[in-house]
């Protein structure tokens, strides 16, 4: 098999497994924490660092949200884990500055959560991984969008950067801002990052004081990001109220 098709079919391979992520991130993350010598939390400059984390992951939500919500159906960008889907190329809004914007969303969560655990190896190594791992994925994808729609692709792959957004050739989006699209599609997400960030919390806290604290503040957040996720997902299920015309 040519190398193109090989990467071709190991890259739907792993767009169709990439929810077992997390789970990955979740077990690798125990030994490095146990391992991972704890500063004193108490210091402005450890307070300060966490909030840095904080804000990278909320920054890839960020960068999610205004993908999401600016995205029509039907269009590049709303692939499914059955395969890829596109009858129209996305390449206004966010589109226009990079090509994979919820991979870069993706990767600035899941970053955050990693710079929460204090390891800069850890860091270096998930940062790696999941290049490694999104390339395949992301040349998969590039690969049906440019069968699909031909010199259409290959012009907005020449002005829109791959990963890393470019704003010199920005156009603006062809459809409205969707808070509902938001509201109705990431809640899942936001649930994980959060229940990220209280698991390296209260791994953390385990390993120093050798108990569990269901009062900490992590696990506070983490009730209340539950609680929401359970009314959105009643919402969206059980009622119209976050239901919209020409979005997916």
């Amino acid at each position: 098999m040519a190398l193109i098709h090989s990467f071709e079919n190991s890259g739907n391979y792993l767009f169709r497994n990439r929810s077992y992520i997390p789970v990955i991130l979740f077990v690798a993350a125990v030994p490095v924490v146990y391992l991972t010598k704890t500063p004193n939390p108490d210091t402005m400059g450890i307070v300060i660092f966490q909030v840095f984390a904080m804000i990278v992951s909320l920054l890839g939500f960020i960068v999610r949200a205004i993908t999401i919500g600016t995205t029509p159906a039907g269009t590049s960008g709303r692939n499914t884990r059955e395969g890829q889907v596109a009858e129209e190329l996305n390449t206004s809004g966010i589109y226009s500055t990079i090509r994979h914007p919820l991979y870069l969303g993706n990767y600035l969560m899941w970053i955050g959560i990693v710079l929460f655990s204090y390891n800069i190896y850890f860091f270096l190594i998930v940062s790696l991984a999941y290049w490694l791992y999104y390339e395949r994925i992301m040349f998969a994808e590039e690969r049906f969008l440019e069968k699909k729609f031909g010199n259409a692709y290959m012009d907005w792959s020449l002005t829109a950067p791959a990963f890393i957004p470019s704003f010199k050739n920005y156009l603006k989006s062809k459809i409205r801002f969707s808070f509902k699209s938001v509201l109705r599609r990431e809640y899942s997400g936001l649930l994980a990052t959060v229940f990220g960030f209280a698991f390296i919390d209260n791994l953390r806290y385990y390993f120093l004081s050798h108990h569990f604290d269901p009062l900490r503040l992590s696990n506070q957040v983490l009730c209340a990001a539950i609680i929401m996720v359970i009314i959105l997902r009643t919402l969206k299920h059980h009622t119209n109220l976050l239901s919209e015309q020409g979005r997916s």
